[in-house]
């Protein structure tokens, strides 16, 4: 924990001093009043003034601790990175960019993407009082990576009405089954559902019941 000791004529005095140090608000911090002021002498304010000392202690940014972890990670795999956060409708999105290979932080078929946004997710949800949802991405994968699903379960559901026979899919991680299962949710001839239990759970594409006797 980052903690400092400040003064000031008064307690709050003292507080804003050493919010302004830190440039952050009073919710950010936790405050123990070390010592109390005094008037001094007689009361005149004269001689023997005592100031106020408190001691602010840092509350951790559970989404600040997350981006420091990626980045000690990213170092440690010898890559420079940038980590730009924004707000999505899943949550706290963390995107990296940067100079070197990239692809070591994704890797296959966003293999390492998804067991990185496991491990930030613990990393933050520590610091936190109530469950974040993080969101990782890199180069744009995860965009990538949906149009090549929807792409791919089109194609998929053509060969099923083509051959009349199911198709399972390889085993994927649940948001990418849920691309899957939106993009043919409206289909009028497939239906989709998932089998098997994690990490090896597969989405299956099947004929509707009502399209295996039509044509």
């Amino acid at each position: 924990m980052k903690k400092i000791v400040v003064s000031g004529k008064t307690i709050e005095d003292a507080v804003r001093s050493g919010l302004a140090q830190w440039n952050v608000t009073e919710e950010r911090v936790k405050v123990s009043v070390l010592e109390q002021p005094a008037r001094g002498l007689f009361g005149l304010g004269l001689i023997g003034v005592k100031e106020a000392k408190v001691e602010l202690e840092l509350i951790p940014d559970p989404t600040n601790e997350a981006e420091q972890f990626l980045l000690e990670v990213a170092s440690a795999m010898g890559l420079s990175v940038t980590v730009e956060r924004k707000q999505t409708r899943e949550g706290t999105q963390l995107s990296i960019s940067g100079g070197g290979d990239l692809g070591m932080l994704i890797g296959r078929r966003g293999q390492t993407l998804d067991a990185l946004q496991y491990l930030v997710n613990i990393v933050a949800n520590r610091y936190s009082d109530s469950h974040l949802r993080i969101v990782l991405d890199a180069e744009d994968f995860r965009e990538r990576r949906r149009k090549t699903l929807e792409e791919l379960s089109e194609r998929l559901a053509g060969r099923v009405i083509r051959t009349r026979k199911e198709v399972v899919l390889e085993p994927m991680s649940p948001h990418e089954r849920k691309v899957i299962h939106s993009q043919l949710q409206n289909h009028p001839r497939v239906k989709t559902y998932s089998k098997g239990d994690e990490p090896n759970r597969r989405v299956v594409i099947a004929l509707k019941e009502k399209s295996s006797i039509a044509e």
